[in-house]
Protein backbone atom coordinates (compact mmCIF):
# COMPACT_ATOMS: atom_id res chain seq x y z
CA UNK A 1 0.00 0.00 0.00
CA UNK A 2 0.86 3.18 -0.21
CA UNK A 3 2.31 5.81 2.10
CA UNK A 4 -0.30 7.02 4.45
CA UNK A 5 1.74 10.55 5.20
CA UNK A 6 2.16 11.00 1.39
CA UNK A 7 -1.89 10.48 0.98
CA UNK A 8 -2.51 13.32 3.42
CA UNK A 9 -0.10 15.57 1.84
CA UNK A 10 -1.92 14.86 -1.22
CA UNK A 11 -5.60 15.59 0.61
CA UNK A 12 -4.06 18.93 2.02
CA UNK A 13 -2.37 20.30 -1.02
CA UNK A 14 -5.75 19.72 -3.14
CA UNK A 15 -7.91 21.16 -0.61
CA UNK A 16 -5.65 24.25 -0.11
CA UNK A 17 -5.78 24.60 -4.23
CA UNK A 18 -9.94 24.25 -3.65
CA UNK A 19 -9.78 26.78 -0.94
CA UNK A 20 -8.30 29.39 -2.55
CA UNK A 21 -9.87 29.65 -5.43
CA UNK A 22 -12.85 29.45 -4.02
CA UNK A 23 -11.94 32.30 -1.50
CA UNK A 24 -8.77 33.56 -3.02
CA UNK A 25 -7.81 37.61 -4.03
CA UNK A 26 -9.39 37.18 -6.60
CA UNK A 27 -12.85 35.49 -5.43
CA UNK A 28 -14.47 39.12 -4.82
CA UNK A 29 -14.18 40.06 -8.02
CA UNK A 30 -15.24 36.77 -9.44
CA UNK A 31 -18.56 37.06 -7.21
CA UNK A 32 -19.23 40.79 -8.85
CA UNK A 33 -19.07 39.27 -12.23
CA UNK A 34 -21.04 36.16 -11.79
CA UNK A 35 -23.69 38.84 -9.62
CA UNK A 36 -23.90 41.50 -12.41
CA UNK A 37 -23.76 38.52 -15.42
CA UNK A 38 -27.14 39.07 -17.06
CA UNK A 39 -26.15 37.40 -20.24
CA UNK A 40 -28.50 34.79 -20.50
CA UNK A 41 -25.84 33.40 -23.14
CA UNK A 42 -23.27 32.99 -21.17
CA UNK A 43 -23.07 29.48 -20.81
CA UNK A 44 -21.24 28.74 -17.57
CA UNK A 45 -21.09 24.90 -17.79
CA UNK A 46 -18.71 22.44 -20.12
CA UNK A 47 -17.89 19.31 -20.51
CA UNK A 48 -14.44 18.02 -22.71
CA UNK A 49 -11.91 15.71 -22.96
CA UNK A 50 -8.67 15.19 -25.20
CA UNK A 51 -8.41 14.74 -28.90
CA UNK A 52 -5.27 12.69 -27.76
CA UNK A 53 -7.50 9.49 -26.82
CA UNK A 54 -7.10 8.65 -30.88
CA UNK A 55 -3.93 7.75 -29.92
CA UNK A 56 -6.14 4.44 -28.54
CA UNK A 57 -6.25 3.25 -32.34
CA UNK A 58 -2.67 3.24 -32.96
CA UNK A 59 -0.37 0.20 -32.15
CA UNK A 60 0.40 -0.57 -28.65
CA UNK A 61 -2.01 2.15 -27.45
CA UNK A 62 -1.58 3.94 -23.95
CA UNK A 63 -5.37 3.38 -22.78
CA UNK A 64 -5.45 7.27 -22.17
CA UNK A 65 -8.90 8.35 -21.55
CA UNK A 66 -9.54 11.94 -20.21
CA UNK A 67 -13.05 13.51 -19.10
CA UNK A 68 -13.36 16.53 -17.90
CA UNK A 69 -16.32 18.84 -16.02
CA UNK A 70 -16.36 22.28 -15.29
CA UNK A 71 -17.71 25.73 -14.38
CA UNK A 72 -17.18 28.92 -15.81
CA UNK A 73 -16.70 31.32 -12.38
CA UNK A 74 -16.67 34.67 -15.06
CA UNK A 75 -15.90 34.46 -18.50
CA UNK A 76 -12.20 34.49 -17.36
CA UNK A 77 -12.01 31.61 -15.13
CA UNK A 78 -12.73 28.50 -14.89
CA UNK A 79 -12.36 25.19 -12.66
CA UNK A 80 -12.74 21.98 -13.55
CA UNK A 81 -12.27 18.13 -12.01
CA UNK A 82 -11.10 15.88 -14.32
CA UNK A 83 -11.07 12.07 -14.43
CA UNK A 84 -7.53 10.56 -16.24
CA UNK A 85 -6.50 7.08 -16.76
CA UNK A 86 -3.64 6.06 -18.59
CA UNK A 87 -0.90 3.24 -19.11
CA UNK A 88 2.61 3.85 -19.72
CA UNK A 89 5.86 1.48 -19.51
CA UNK A 90 8.66 4.04 -19.84
CA UNK A 91 9.64 6.68 -17.21
CA UNK A 92 7.71 9.49 -17.51
CA UNK A 93 10.79 12.01 -16.93
CA UNK A 94 12.49 10.58 -20.06
CA UNK A 95 13.21 13.99 -22.23
CA UNK A 96 12.90 14.22 -25.76
CA UNK A 97 15.78 12.61 -27.73
CA UNK A 98 16.81 8.95 -28.84
CA UNK A 99 16.35 7.38 -25.28
CA UNK A 100 12.46 7.90 -25.55
CA UNK A 101 11.05 4.83 -26.76
CA UNK A 102 14.21 3.18 -26.23
CA UNK A 103 13.82 -0.47 -25.61
CA UNK A 104 16.42 -0.66 -23.14
CA UNK A 105 14.84 2.07 -20.44
CA UNK A 106 11.50 0.09 -20.71
CA UNK A 107 10.05 -0.87 -17.28
CA UNK A 108 9.94 -4.83 -16.76
CA UNK A 109 6.16 -4.19 -17.15
CA UNK A 110 3.63 -1.60 -17.36
CA UNK A 111 1.93 1.16 -15.08
CA UNK A 112 -1.63 2.38 -15.32
CA UNK A 113 -2.42 5.56 -13.00
CA UNK A 114 -5.85 6.43 -12.15
CA UNK A 115 -7.19 9.65 -10.44
CA UNK A 116 -9.44 12.45 -10.82
CA UNK A 117 -7.78 15.84 -10.07
CA UNK A 118 -8.69 19.18 -10.35
CA UNK A 119 -7.32 22.31 -12.27
CA UNK A 120 -7.80 26.32 -12.14
CA UNK A 121 -8.19 28.19 -16.17
CA UNK A 122 -7.37 31.59 -16.26
CA UNK A 123 -8.18 33.51 -19.97
CA UNK A 124 -5.27 36.25 -20.43
CA UNK A 125 -5.32 38.08 -23.66
CA UNK A 126 -7.52 37.46 -26.67
CA UNK A 127 -7.76 34.03 -26.06
CA UNK A 128 -4.57 32.70 -24.84
CA UNK A 129 -4.85 31.43 -20.96
CA UNK A 130 -2.53 29.77 -18.10
CA UNK A 131 -4.10 26.99 -16.28
CA UNK A 132 -2.64 24.51 -13.23
CA UNK A 133 -4.14 20.85 -12.42
CA UNK A 134 -3.22 18.72 -9.28
CA UNK A 135 -3.85 14.98 -10.40
CA UNK A 136 -3.60 12.16 -7.46
CA UNK A 137 -3.40 8.99 -9.04
CA UNK A 138 -3.01 5.09 -8.02
CA UNK A 139 -0.66 3.54 -9.73
CA UNK A 140 -0.99 -0.04 -10.52
CA UNK A 141 1.74 -1.63 -11.23
CA UNK A 142 1.42 -5.17 -13.61
CA UNK A 143 4.85 -7.46 -14.75
CA UNK A 144 5.65 -8.63 -17.92
CA UNK A 145 3.39 -11.21 -17.76
CA UNK A 146 0.51 -9.13 -17.08
CA UNK A 147 0.30 -9.72 -13.24
CA UNK A 148 -0.31 -7.19 -10.79
CA UNK A 149 2.23 -6.52 -8.80
CA UNK A 150 1.49 -3.71 -6.31
CA UNK A 151 -0.25 -0.37 -5.79
CA UNK A 152 1.30 2.90 -5.48
CA UNK A 153 0.59 7.03 -5.51
CA UNK A 154 1.49 9.18 -7.30
CA UNK A 155 0.57 13.21 -7.14
CA UNK A 156 0.96 14.49 -10.92
CA UNK A 157 0.98 18.44 -11.47
CA UNK A 158 0.52 20.42 -14.43
CA UNK A 159 1.44 24.02 -15.56
CA UNK A 160 -0.10 24.86 -19.05
CA UNK A 161 -0.12 27.68 -21.15
CA UNK A 162 -2.29 27.47 -24.37
CA UNK A 163 -5.03 29.25 -26.75
CA UNK A 164 -8.50 29.05 -26.61
CA UNK A 165 -10.27 29.03 -29.73
CA UNK A 166 -14.47 29.24 -29.71
CA UNK A 167 -16.52 27.51 -32.00
CA UNK A 168 -20.12 27.93 -33.26
CA UNK A 169 -21.33 30.75 -31.36
CA UNK A 170 -19.14 29.83 -28.03
CA UNK A 171 -20.79 26.63 -27.71
CA UNK A 172 -17.45 24.70 -28.67
CA UNK A 173 -13.76 25.14 -28.41
CA UNK A 174 -10.43 23.85 -28.44
CA UNK A 175 -7.58 24.58 -26.70
CA UNK A 176 -3.83 23.95 -28.13
CA UNK A 177 -1.41 24.03 -25.55
CA UNK A 178 2.09 23.06 -24.15
CA UNK A 179 3.00 22.13 -20.19
CA UNK A 180 5.13 21.63 -18.07
CA UNK A 181 4.23 18.27 -15.75
CA UNK A 182 5.85 17.15 -12.58
CA UNK A 183 5.31 14.21 -9.79
CA UNK A 184 6.71 15.48 -6.75
CA UNK A 185 5.19 12.49 -4.83
CA UNK A 186 5.75 9.19 -6.33
CA UNK A 187 5.57 6.24 -3.64
CA UNK A 188 5.62 2.01 -3.27
CA UNK A 189 7.12 1.89 -6.76
CA UNK A 190 8.63 -1.89 -7.05
CA UNK A 191 12.42 -1.60 -7.00
CA UNK A 192 12.71 -2.50 -10.52
CA UNK A 193 10.78 0.36 -12.11
CA UNK A 194 12.27 2.82 -8.96
CA UNK A 195 16.14 1.50 -10.73
CA UNK A 196 15.00 2.97 -13.92
CA UNK A 197 13.62 6.17 -12.38
CA UNK A 198 15.83 7.41 -10.84
CA UNK A 199 17.99 7.77 -13.99
CA UNK A 200 15.74 10.60 -14.92
CA UNK A 201 14.46 13.65 -13.68
CA UNK A 202 11.20 14.09 -11.75
CA UNK A 203 9.73 16.30 -14.67
CA UNK A 204 9.20 16.69 -18.07
CA UNK A 205 8.70 20.30 -20.13
CA UNK A 206 7.29 21.38 -23.65
CA UNK A 207 4.43 18.49 -23.06
CA UNK A 208 1.48 19.29 -26.20
CA UNK A 209 -1.86 19.27 -25.07
CA UNK A 210 -4.90 19.40 -27.26
CA UNK A 211 -8.16 20.00 -25.51
CA UNK A 212 -11.77 20.46 -26.59
CA UNK A 213 -15.17 20.91 -24.95
CA UNK A 214 -18.92 21.69 -25.15
CA UNK A 215 -20.32 24.57 -23.42
CA UNK A 216 -23.84 24.43 -21.87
Amino acid sequence: MYSTRSVCRCCTLLAAVIITLLNGPFAQQVNAQVVNDTNASFKRHFIGSSVFMAWNLMPDPPSFFQLNYGYRLSPKTAISLEAISWRYKAPLGIPYGPAMGAPEEEYPGKVRGMGVGVAYQRLLWRGLYAAAHALPLLQRYSGEDGRHIQNGFQLFTTLRAGYQRKLFSDRWFIEPSVAATAWPINTNVPSPFAALDRKWRSYFLFEPGLHFGRRF
